[in-house]
């Protein structure tokens, strides 16, 4: 095989859908190769069929799911439609995979080492000491730390980035050609993710494979692409070096999506910085206590001295890394959890060490989104019946609360008719819509967005934000949004709390806080987020805050 063959080809390329989808195939006549050290980014928005084109390389496609026709070239050799034998030869040998959350790709009730060394039994004829020596090698190749522990562990036992390392290490323990990448950091906060891409470059460049990263994280693609296609509704709309796509969009489908990436930049101040304050939290603290069958019993302070306020019509982004207790600090407000210390105050009543019994009317004035709508919706239940029932627990009757969800509807740009459908027949997008639509219901003071955008399409993204925006202009609501993503915070947010482990170490108005950090630790956040200062062309404004 020559040097110049490309490590995977992909020649007009049409998989099929079942019978009565909104289109005939879920990929058409799409075309591109991935080169040897060469990062090709496969973007564009949920449904383009990015995942489709991944799973048919690696032989994973379900048969509802068929080739019509095309060919995949993995070094020259056709495995379009190889035998499940030879692709399970491929596979990890010559072709990995990274799964975009490493929870549900490990096996729970195995050990991280011997997953990886399952990968050596079946492909290699290695000894058991060879085998483990090289689980070792490859896990400290990761960068985990102290890897005789991390082997022993299951993965309940790592944080999200330690298991995404183990993924990787799965993937690359055999030295592939072609490694594919599908949404490898979307769940991870920027500084995880920066070592991730950092790593998977490296790794990348010192083992020489080709690797296919799909995305829809714009940043992402600035920071590690070579190449760029643009998929939109199974066809290849757009194709080319990174700069030339991401700057000088051709296609108007992906100028779209270039406008709909938010900037890092803070737009100018709003005015309302002396409305009514809704909520102050004054020195909360939550600490666990980890009591153990032997030794000394473990102190979590999970948040601790924390403050802040949030006025009326106005959103505060609380912003830090997995685990820096912006989730904590927020069920502190809600109640979810009880606070170990500090005050809560409510529209001036506080609510902090409030009893459990007495909680009831709390539950009305303080709602929340959480990041999965479908996690968020009962399955087997209507949207009516998701919408009304918060309303009519609180005393209104049937006829009202059905108008209420009708007119929240039309506030959210949702059509009357979904009130009778389920939320499986709903894409992602829609389902957050229709989860602010239920929090809108119980006419809260305060709502909190847990990380409410982050799994969501640029496009689809700005579209939330946008309605987000409108609805706490309608309203005069009082909004706390929580995010990793600084793009995010940066447009919808009008202060910003930094939190690092369990602290608040920056707060102040967003356009300061971005344009002038004061902490160490924020000005780490921004240099870590992928594609900082990079230009998107077509950039028009993000979403106002």
């Amino acid at each position: 095989m020559s040097e110049t063959t490309p490590i995977l080809e992909v020649q007009d390329l049409t998989i099929g859908l079942p019978k009565g989808s909104d289109r005939d195939s879920a990929v058409s006549s799409v075309s591109f190769t991935v080169g040897r050290g060469e990062i090709v980014c496969l973007v564009g928005e949920s449904g383009s069929g990015k995942s489709v084109i991944a799973q048919s390389v690696m032989g994973l496609l379900p048969k509802s799911l068929p080739v019509k026709s095309g060919r995949i070239l993995l070094q020259g050799e056709d495995i379009t439609h190889a035998p499940l034998s030879r692709l399970r030869e491929l596979r990890a040998t010559r072709m990995s995979m990274i799964f975009q959350e490493p929870m549900t790709a490990l096996n729970p009730v195995m050990t991280c080492g011997d997953q990886i060394d399952e990968v050596l039994a079946q492909h290699t004829d290695l000894s058991p000491a060879q085998r483990k020596a090289r689980v070792l090698e490859i896990v400290r190749e990761v960068l985990l730390p102290d890897p005789e522990r991390i082997v022993a562990s299951y993965p309940h036992q790592l944080s999200g980035g330690q298991r995404q390392r183990i993924v990787i290490a799965m993937a690359l323990v055999l030295d592939p050609v072609l490694l594919i990448a599908d949404e490898p950091t979307t769940a991870l906060d920027v500084t995880t993710q920066a070592q991730i891409l950092k790593l998977i470059i490296e790794l990348q460049a010192r083992h020489g494979a080709g690797v296919l990263f799909i995305t829809h994280d714009f940043g992402v693609v600035a920071e590690v692409a070579h190449r760029v296609a643009v998929l939109r509704l199974g066809d290849l709309v757009e194709l080319g070096p990174k700069d030339d796509v991401l700057r000088r969009p051709q296609h108007a489908y992906t100028q779209m999506l270039m406008s709909s990436v938010p900037r890092m930049e803070a737009p100018p101040a709003r005015p309302g910085a002396e409305t009514p304050v809704v909520l102050s939290v004054r020195a909360l603290d939550k600490t666990y206590v980890d009591k153990r069958w032997f030794g000394p019993a473990r102190t979590v302070n999970a948040a601790r001295d924390v403050n802040f306020e949030i006025r009326r019509g106005r959103t505060l982004g609380i912003v830090g890394e997995s685990g820096s207790g912006k989730s904590t600090v927020a069920r502190c407000i809600v109640r979810l959890i009880d606070p170990s210390a500090g005050q809560v105050m409510l529209s001036g009543e506080d609510i902090a060490m409030m009893p459990a019994g007495t909680l009831r009317p709390l539950r009305k004035r303080v709602q929340i989104v959480f990041q999965d709508p479908y996690r968020s919706l009962n399955p087997r239940r209507t949207i009516a019946q998701a919408m009304i029932e918060g309303p009519m627990n609180y005393g209104l009757p049937h006829s009202e609360a059905m108008a209420r969800a009708r007119s929240l509807l039309e506030l959210v740009r949702m059509d009357a008719s979904a009130l009778e459908r389920y939320p499986h027949q709903f894409s992602g997008g829609q389902r957050q819509r229709l989860c602010i639509a239920r929090a809108l219901a119980m006419e809260p003071e305060l709502l909190i967005a847990d990380e409410a955008v982050s799994a969501l399409d640029v496009s689809v993204q700005a579209q939330v934000l946008r309605l987000l925006a409108d609805i706490r202009e309608r309203l005069n609501l009082a909004m706390l949004f929580i995010t990793h993503d600084l793009r995010v915070a940066a447009q919808v947010c009008d202060e910003v709390a930094v939190m690092s482990k369990g602290q608040v170490v920056e707060y102040g108005p967003t356009g300061r806080v971005f344009g002038s950090p004061e902490h160490e630790y924020t000005r780490s956040l921004f240099d870590a987020a992928p594609g900082r200062g990079f230009e998107f062309g077509g950039s028009a404004q993000a979403p106002s805050a």
